[in-house]
């Protein structure tokens, strides 16, 4: 399985201005890998993984000893069960991922997180599956307002390049089932931006929930 040094499971949401997730959900994972939404897609969907053809399409068992075949067969599986089971009841993600910061716009007095446009797609693909993430509220997510007295020391921060990177905490809001994979539809609840080389704070910003 892809990654899997890169998942952990963050304690549950405990804000009371956080509502739960779908299904009332309040497990928190972060920068989940591309098995673990897969699978977390499954669990969502109410639909049962397919492991019996996962662990045949395996590489460590298709290409094991026959003399190893039934032990290696019996890890994976247990591996896959293990990571399934794993997603229980997580209705939030926290990502990181690059703000693509557009310029600031004085007409409005405010930066475009364009991240976080309503267009934007984040792909996650394991096992021949193909899950995308949404983000529902990306309409107003991506609207950074900012006085202009403010905006020129966050350019300055910034820099020519605009190399930003952010982290939010998204809400599973509802689950898109697909004929190879489905779509997870978030709300994004907050976001921290840096400039990514030096590490500078841009901005945190809560996002006004509907």
């Amino acid at each position: 399985m892809d990654g899997a040094s890169n998942r952990q499971h963050a304690p549950s949401v405990s804000s009371g201005d956080v509502r739960p997730g779908i299904q009332g959900r309040t497990v928190e994972i972060v920068n989940p890998d591309n098995s673990a939404v897969v699978l977390l897609y499954y669990d969502l969907a109410d639909l049962a993984p397919p492991i019996d053809r996962w662990v045949e399409d395996d590489g460590r068992v298709k290409f094991a000893q026959p003399i190893d075949k039934a032990a290696t067969r019996a890890a994976v599986r247990a591996e896959l069960e293990s990571a399934a089971a794993a997603v229980r009841g997580i209705g939030f993600i926290r990502l990181s991922m690059n703000a693509n910061l557009s310029d600031y716009d004085p007409a409005y007095g405010e930066f475009t997180v364009r991240a976080f446009a309503p267009s934007s797609v984040v792909s996650f693909d394991a096992f021949g599956q193909k899950v995308s993430l949404k983000f529902g509220n990306g309409r107003t997510a991506q609207i950074w307002r900012v006085p202009p007295a403010q905006a020129q020391a966050i350019r300055d921060k910034v820099g020519y390049f605009h190399n930003v990177s952010l982290d939010a905490l998204l809400r599973i809001a509802s689950v898109q089932p697909g004929p190879a994979g489905g779509t997870l539809i978030t709300e994004v609840i907050e976001y921290e931006m840096r400039e990514a080389q030096r590490g500078l704070t841009i901005g945190r910003v809560q996002v006004e929930q509907q």
